[in-house]
């Protein structure tokens, strides 16, 4: 028997919760950890149309990216979408449980898996800890140069996006040493201008902060914080290199991406 506690405490070796940044919620969000689970979904995003195809497949534990309760719910009225959401997964016994900016950091976590994704090689922490193995960000080389036109049209496809942001004075500009970080970057680009990257590859940028990037004439490329959505697939993977054919274990097929390109 496999209980909830069993996966989390792998899940706390692989990415442990002293990697997190300061206030972030991380681990277990929903559920008694004592409960026997079987199928494990995972995820970017706990939204209510997750949680509903978590109850069609039967599932018992989801394991997420994003806090299910970053922002703890100050009342209980079920009338409102995320107070249901809560209710829902009480009611048929889910576990949920997240990873975020511990995962980040990991060593083979979020940032590992961007940089794979990415076609970065002799990667490294961008942020590095202490440790020098763990941090946010990561930063590599590609096998050739590309233009920056180029390399933006192929992470366009990479991460399935319709559109994406490009922050650069010249689009055929080359680029070989490219830095990532997964979400909400922006703040980092300058740590990846200092390291030598040619192009930084983040989400959420803001408007004033652009105009500093370009002022710089730094490359940024913000592909939309749902780019993060890759993870699901290597979490799964995971869960089965832990515990074998003794747990079920899948991604969502749910979107969660908010946007809507017109």
């Amino acid at each position: 028997m496999i209980t909830a506690q069993m996966l989390i405490d792998q899940i706390e070796q692989f990415a442990p919760k002293t990697l997190a940044e300061a206030g972030d919620p991380t681990g277990l969000q929903i559920g008694d950890p004592n409960q026997p689970i079987h199928r494990v979904m995972t995820a970017l995003d706990v939204r209510p149309e997750v949680v509903a195809e978590a109850i069609a497949q039967s599932v018992d534990f989801i394991w997420a990216h994003h806090e299910a309760m970053f922002f703890p719910a100050k009342n209980l009225d079920l009338r409102q979408p995320q107070n249901k959401m809560y209710a829902d997964l009480i009611k048929h016994n889910i576990v949920v449980y997240a990873s975020h900016t511990n995962l980040d950091s990991a060593t083979g976590g979020m940032n590992d898996w961007l940089a794979d994704a990415l076609a970065l090689t002799a990667v490294e922490p961008l942020v590095p800890n202490a440790d020098g193995r763990t941090g946010l960000g990561r930063i590599g080389m590609l096998a050739t140069p590309i233009s920056v036109a180029d390399y933006a049209a192929q992470l366009r496809t990479r991460f399935d996006v319709q559109t994406l942001r490009v922050i650069a004075d010249d689009l055929t500009k080359p680029i070989q040493k490219v830095a990532v970080l997964g979400g909400d970057g922006g703040r980092y680009w300058q740590q990846a201008q200092a390291a030598g990257a040619d192009a930084f590859v983040t989400a959420d940028v803001y408007y004033h902060v652009g105009h500093d990037i370009l002022a710089a004439g730094f490359v940024v490329i913000d592909p939309d914080h749902h780019m993060e959505a890759i993870a699901a697939t290597p979490m799964a993977d995971k869960v089965h290199e832990w515990f074998g054919e003794q747990l079920t274990a899948f991604p969502t097929t749910t979107n969660t991406d908010p946007y809507t390109y017109i």
